[in-house]
């Protein structure tokens, strides 16, 4: 496989999720970028905005062995991991798997819950790997966490830690469909009650697993040149030299960054990385892992706003 056939396999997805779908493409392109580059997205938006049956299409047009969780206040660590049980006929510990072994986990409004079960989700999406008493579980060299949130303003939500934030790839915004799209969306889903089944409108497979493995290996060898190199570096300093940011982005981000720049640049059919790549995913690869100052907070400032200007400001290689 090579940059062309990535490219060939993104329109495919497109194609089919749009089936279902109306709308949230640069979710899908994040979504799409996020996978190759192995890794999570957190998408934010009020409710009905199609966050949960994107996930649902994505995970059916890849073949992707698909699982949910509904995060609530009470949710434990061990329903989301699993744990070991007494079996009193055999009197051995039987491990029964929690949802968490799937390959694309929906963790549906995640900051329902409080910190201690947020955690639990940590040493799997960084390492893809669950630990139960001491015993390690690989998880599938696939698995995606989608997580939806409400907007943190809503009653009944807890902010995630930052340690967990660190770990999306990406954090996307949805917002409102516009008029056009909302009609469409009412002309399509309008018959029914309650959440269709992407299959009943047409949603095929766009690629197998084995596709999806080459693909992958291709992004591995995307070139990256110094002075892309520099410029993400750049951005990420960027962040934590600015007075209207308290604490910026890790150095674990501009990793991520650079390999999502690489995972971009094959979807459009390049073998290279362009500054272009970089400034498209710097700010939803960004606005999660920074703090505002107390004062830029008084002042009425905005993460997505101060980003947006380093953009600005950071001069690109030419």
């Amino acid at each position: 496989m090579n940059v062309s056939d990535v490219k060939d396999l993104a329109e495919r997805m497109r194609r089919e999720i749009g089936k279902a779908v109306i709308g949230q493409y640069d979710t899908v392109e994040l979504m799409l970028t996020a996978l190759l580059a192995g890794g999570h997205v957190l998408l934010e938006g009020p409710p009905g905005t199609a966050k949960t049956f994107l996930a649902q299409c994505f995970a059916r047009a890849l073949d992707l062995q698909f699982g949910r969780i509904q995060f609530t206040p009470d949710l434990m660590p061990g329903d989301i991991i699993g744990s070991n049980l007494f079996n009193f006929q055999t009197s051995t510990f039987t491990l029964t798997r929690g949802p968490i072994f799937c390959e694309l986990l929906l963790a549906d409004e995640i900051n329902r819950t409080p910190p201690k079960t947020q955690a639990a989700l940590l040493e799997a999406m960084q390492e893809r790997n669950v630990t139960i008493d001491g015993h390690p579980n690989p998880l599938s060299e696939r698995f995606m966490v989608v997580a939806t949130q409400n907007p943190i303003e809503q009653q009944g939500t807890y902010p995630l830690p930052e340690a967990q934030l660190d770990r999306f790839l990406f954090k996307q915004t949805l917002k409102y469909p516009s008029a056009e799209e909302e009609r469409l969306i009412v002309s399509t889903h309008g018959v029914r009650t309650g959440s269709p089944d992407p299959g009943d409108l047409g949603v095929g497979l766009a690629a197998d697993r084995a596709a999806l493995t080459a693909a992958v290996q291709v992004i591995r060898d995307i070139r990256l040149v110094p002075d892309i190199v520099a410029y993400v570096v750049g951005l990420v300093r960027a962040t934590r030299e600015t007075p209207d940011i308290e604490t910026g982005a890790s150095p674990r981000s501009a990793a991520m960054l650079a390999t999502a720049a690489r995972a971009r640049a094959a979807l459009q059919g390049r073998d290279y990385v362009i500054p272009d790549d970089v400034k498209a995913l710097a700010l939803p690869a960004l606005r999660h892992r920074v703090i505002l100052s107390p004062a830029a907070e008084i002042e009425g400032r905005q993460v997505d706003q101060i980003i947006q200007g380093l953009i600005e400001r950071v001069e690109a290689p030419r």
